[in-house]
């Protein structure tokens, strides 16, 4: 598949739980065309972050069924979408998984476009990945952080 749009992401979390942020860098293949987002949250998962990075960069796409590729480093969303797991969770209703809130939000922005994963390891010297790094930490160390509301009402009792 000739891709359209790469999509860096990562995710962090000091404490884990803890302060925690994602980190996305988006490109137009072919073009220089580049953006990042990042937040940062008061209370959250590392995993949290990782996946909602993802979700994030496919919800900013405008057009429908682009042909994305995501580089992570977080084996827990790649595997979960790569292996296939996370339909079966889907249809188990996510009984006993954490995170259904965001895996629901994930498939709903996912099956919108034509996406292809790439793990990637991570702290390895790879542009865009220590750059979603960067921003990733730089969001979880802002004095404003948002709530993830989600996490702070039923996720931490998971």
């Amino acid at each position: 598949m000739n891709h359209e749009v790469h999509i860096y992401t990562d995710g962090a979390a000091k404490g884990n739980p803890g302060n925690g942020g994602y980190g996305v860098v988006m490109e137009l293949v072919g073009t220089p065309y580049k953006k990042e987002f990042y937040e940062g949250f008061r209370l959250t998962t590392n995993n949290r972050m990782e996946l909602l990075a993802v979700i994030v960069g496919l919800e900013k796409l405008k057009n429908p069924n682009m042909k994305v590729l995501v580089v992570s480093d977080s084996k827990y969303v790649v595997d979960s979408v790569e292996k296939k797991w996370v339909f079966g969770w889907e249809k188990k209703g996510y009984k006993d998984k954490k995170n259904p809130d965001l895996w629901k939000r994930f498939l709903i922005a996912y099956r919108k476009h034509q996406v292809d994963f790439k793990w990637i390891k991570g702290h390895n010297n790879h542009p865009q990945n220590e750059r979603c790094d960067q921003l990733a930490v730089m969001a979880s160390m802002q004095p404003k952080l948002s709530v993830d509301e989600y996490y702070e009402k039923i996720g931490s009792k998971e």
